[in-house]
């Protein structure tokens, strides 16, 4: 089927069932071109929640329609390509989890939301890149546990004036950026910022200029008087980077920062999904129950 006309019964069965199309900043430009809503996991589950929409196909990765039917619970939930995870998310369990807390009694657990729903309802509460550092210091603990991911973990700790104990889990994408790539890519742009997500290396945001989140990232490049900018993030931000700043550059850290698993979703796959309702994406209600906790807790806290 032509793309014009996979767009348009995408259009119809959208309208038809109700249905509400959310695509992560790293998903491929054409299914961010049709989707509903774009931007990170969380912003757009929580957007979702707020809309009269009967189902919500994900097009982003499995932990992620997780977060959309935690807060989510009586809609359909679609991740239209089932075999999209997250490397960073199997990098710890439940079981795991509860046996590392086992080690540290009283020592909350703070758990990035790129996690799965089982370990988010082991967990004390939840946090994103933006808001992590929040988050740590709301708690009333000199001690933390941060799971999954390293590198968000020891970023935080360079704002805290707690212990930050961490499990060993990272981005591929991310962590696998080099201090010598960055340098060839600031050699090659000499004036551009460099602008790191919290989940690369503590030797690539010792280089950088600022260090945001991926919405974060969006927000400073429409604010910012720069023209020019080095993304060290996974390359699918630079489409709407470029789309929302047509005057300004944007230039990958490296070329190989590619998550394979965010480019699994194509217009083929939203189709069917939406014509099938499916795959649904379901979790135990005591699991669900446990994990919307960790989440309402870090939406408590008060934003800037």
């Amino acid at each position: 089927m032509e793309k014009e006309n996979m767009i348009q019964e995408i259009n119809a069965l959208r309208k038809e069932k109700n249905a509400i199309i959310l695509a992560h900043n790293y998903q491929l430009p054409e299914i961010q071109e049709i989707a509903d809503l774009t931007g990170d996991s969380l912003e757009l589950s929580m957007k979702a929640a707020q809309t009269d929409a009967d189902m919500i196909l994900f097009c982003g990765v499995s932990f992620m329609a997780e977060t959309a039917k935690i807060v989510c619970p009586d809609k359909k939930v679609i991740l239209p390509v089932p075999t999209a995870g997250c490397a960073m998310a199997d990098m710890i369990d439940a079981d795991e989890l509860r046996e590392e807390k086992a080690k540290y009694p009283g020592v909350p657990v703070v758990t990035y939301v790129n996690s799965t729903a089982a370990v988010k309802a082991e967990s004390d509460i939840c946090c994103t890149s933006a808001n992590a550092v929040k988050v740590v210091e709301s708690l009333d603990a000199d001690t933390v546990l941060m799971t999954p991911d390293k590198n968000l973990a020891k970023w935080v700790e360079r704002h805290v004036d707690k212990k930050i104990m961490f499990w060993p889990g990272y981005c591929p994408v991310h962590d696998k950026l080099t201090k010598q790539a960055v340098e060839e890519a600031r050699a090659q742009h000499p004036n551009a910022i460099l602008m790191a997500h919290p989940e690369c290396p503590p030797e690539v945001i010792d280089m950088a200029d600022v260090v945001r989140s991926t919405s974060g990232m969006l927000k400073y490049a429409r604010e910012s008087g720069h023209e020019e900018f080095i993304v060290a993030t996974e390359v699918g931000l630079l489409y709407p980077l470029e789309k929302q700043n047509p005057g300004k550059r944007f230039y990958p850290a490296s070329p190989e920062m590619v998550c394979e698993d965010m480019k699994k979703t194509h217009l083929e796959d939203v189709l069917r999904a939406l014509r099938e309702e499916g795959p649904l994406t379901t979790i135990p209600e005591d699991v669900r129950k446990r994990a919307l906790k960790a989440v309402e807790r870090m939406l408590a806290i008060p934003r800037d």
